[in-house]
């Protein structure tokens, strides 16, 4: 790959981009700590859009992406950093986004993951799932998972990814890591043939469809660990969710089988320091024991399961939202009207503030 492309990604990156937006008849764009910023450089035209693009994919995949118009791959520089890389067609046009994926793989400490997501890393069998919007660190919780395991159990980890991000190491662990595209076909049939390779843990970077999330819950019932990620904002709606993938006459099947085999729900969202330098994580936990299994099980009690969190904070180390943004205030790590904009339910967590003053 040039020198000279690399030197341009390196110059468009400083401290906070997370990610780089090329479109033609613009400047490249930047997000920093969740804004998309304009940088103070010269408009793209087709041709070099087209340039960026042939260079970043290579002819291989340019030649996929002519047919398909979109692409997603990953780009490294060696010594500076890795990118997840989309190529697409707007308007005829070619667009790029890059996302930058640190060399250096995250540890739960460094992300501010609550400790209790150690213990589930560790679990022998089971589903769980890391929920968020887009850019709330899925891909980053799941990878610092991945390396606590490696760093602490003798084990055969496999990881199917789109593309591969994080790039991990043999440590106490060994550690195979696929490629959708390039090392296999899609993930359904990686998933599959996963089961065959004598795996205990086995991470998808998605549970996209529903033939997925199937092999996903059989993994959990025949002892692996599957990790995996799911769109949803908090646990109420990712059991809801999943539940809703499948036709009905199999929901209440899958109802016992998720109760049986769903080992936690971590759900993260990023919220912006109080002292403006950055964003700071949130994250709901929820741990299926015997109450919350009863609470997927029957769906009269689905709806309980966020009072049910909180309420066995102490107990079992869950937490909810709100409980964790409200730390988070309490704490001056995120201003009052941060926590407001981001809890779950806005109205209660005013209340919640006031009585804590009237308390203190």
């Amino acid at each position: 790959m040039s020198t000279k492309l690399n030197d341009y990604i390196k110059s468009l990156i400083f401290e906070g981009v997370s990610d780089i937006h090329f479109k033609v008849f613009r400047p490249p764009l930047c997000r920093v700590h969740g804004v998309l910023h304009p940088f103070d450089a010269p408009v793209i035209n087709q041709k070099e859009m087209a340039d960026l693009a042939t260079q970043i994919l290579g002819p291989e995949n340019w030649e996929k992406f002519s047919k398909l118009h979109e692409f997603d791959t990953s780009y490294s520089i060696p010594g500076f950093a890795r990118f997840r890389v989309s190529v697409f067609k707007q308007r005829g046009s070619i667009s790029i986004v890059m996302r930058i994926i640190p060399f250096e793989i995250p540890t739960l400490d460094s992300l501010l993951v609550p400790p209790v997501v150690k213990e589930i890393a560790m679990s022998s069998r089971g589903l769980v799932l890391v929920t968020g919007i887009t850019g709330s660190g899925k891909s980053s919780t799941l990878a610092a998972m991945v390396n606590h395991i490696n760093m602490n159990k003798q084990c055969h980890i496999i990881t199917i990814e789109d593309p591969i991000e994080f790039l991990h190491r043999d440590n106490k662990a060994s550690i195979n890591q696929r490629e959708i595209g390039v090392d296999t076909e899609n993930f359904s049939r990686a998933f599959r043939a996963g089961l065959r390779q004598d795996p205990d843990i086995i991470l998808v970077g998605e549970l996209r469809d529903l033939e997925t999330m199937e092999i996903a819950l059989r993994a959990a019932e025949t002892g692996h660990l599957v990790l995996s990620t799911v769109h949803t904002t908090d646990a109420k709606e990712t059991v809801g969710r999943f539940i809703d993938s499948f036709p009905p006459y199999q929901q209440k099947q899958i109802r016992l089988q998720l109760a049986a085999n769903m080992r936690a729900v971590i759900s993260q969202r990023l919220l912006e320091k109080a002292d403006g330098n950055g964003r700071i994580l949130a994250a709901e936990v929820m741990i299926v024991n015997e109450t919350i299994r009863e609470l997927i099980t029957d769906p009269e009690k689905t709806n309980e399961i966020l009072k049910t969190v909180e309420s066995l904070r102490e107990q079992f180390q869950m937490q909810s939202f709100d409980q964790a943004i409200m730390d988070l205030v309490n704490e001056g790590l995120v201003s009052v009207d941060e926590g407001i904009r981001n809890a779950t339910s806005p109205n209660d967590f005013k209340v919640k503030l006031r009585f804590g003053k009237q308390e203190g």
